[in-house]
């Protein structure tokens, strides 16, 4: 079983969230024949309910970038020709979200299993006004990456799961320390043990199971999505 480690950002955190070569980052993954994308991500909470510490298994999101490159399949690669209108009712495996979230309730740890990210362009946090419109469109989490990632991942025909993490109260809590960088580094330096657990229980097990339907299924959506040109 091949593994593979890549820090979107760089390795010191040198590329903000805009920058991030995404469709390199998935492409290069792809090349190496990976069948599952497993990621971090911190995020902000915008629900009571989701306190600092705690772990997220996110199951939709709302995207609110601008600059990004959203598709492998943009007319300038003759590898992957065509446009891809790739469905997007569930973003993220389901089957490999189900594996994370019984892991997290093994090891005991505070875990919702789902919620809906928002993501936003960055690098700036919201303002108050913002968090709490976003709370209204029925997000539960706010972060900078999660879009384009998980829809290049499906694109790419691989198993796309995120373990994202809730650091803050973005803004929108009142009597509470708004968002800062210090405050995202402190609860990720005191919780980062959390994510890693289930990671080095998850990858054996998942690289134990059988995934032979669940990719084929994967890869029959791209293939039925692409519109081709005609010759």
């Amino acid at each position: 079983m091949l593994i593979l480690l890549m820090a979107r950002h760089g390795r010191h955190h040198t590329i903000m969230p805009s920058n991030v070569n995404y469709r390199a980052n998935i492409w290069a993954l792809k090349e190496e024949n990976c069948s599952h994308v497993l990621v971090t991500t911190a995020c902000g909470s915008l629900r009571e309910e989701i306190q600092p510490g705690d772990l997220i298994m996110i199951d939709q999101f709302i995207d609110r970038t601008t600059k990004r490159h959203y598709t492998l399949y943009d007319g300038q690669c003759s590898t992957l020709p065509g446009v891809c209108h790739i469905p997007m009712a569930e973003p993220f495996c389901t089957k490999t979200r189900e594996v994370l979230i019984e892991i997290a309730k093994k090891l005991g740890l505070q875990c919702h299993s789902k919620g809906t990210m928002i993501t936003i362009e960055g690098p700036r946090f919201s303002s108050r006004a913002e968090s709490l419109m976003f709370r209204s469109w029925g997000a539960d989490v706010i972060n900078m990456t999660t879009v384009p990632e998980v829809i290049l991942a499906k694109e790419a025909g691989m198993s796309y799961a995120s373990i994202a993490m809730a650091t803050d109260y973005d803004c929108w809590k009142e009597h509470e320390e708004t968002v800062s960088v210090d405050k995202v580094l402190k609860t990720l330096k005191e919780n980062a043990n959390k994510a890693t657990s289930i990671l080095l229980t998850a990858i054996p097990l998942i690289g134990s199971m059988e995934w032979t339907d669940t990719l084929h299924t994967l890869k029959t959506t791209v293939q039925c999505s692409v519109i081709l040109p005609k010759q």
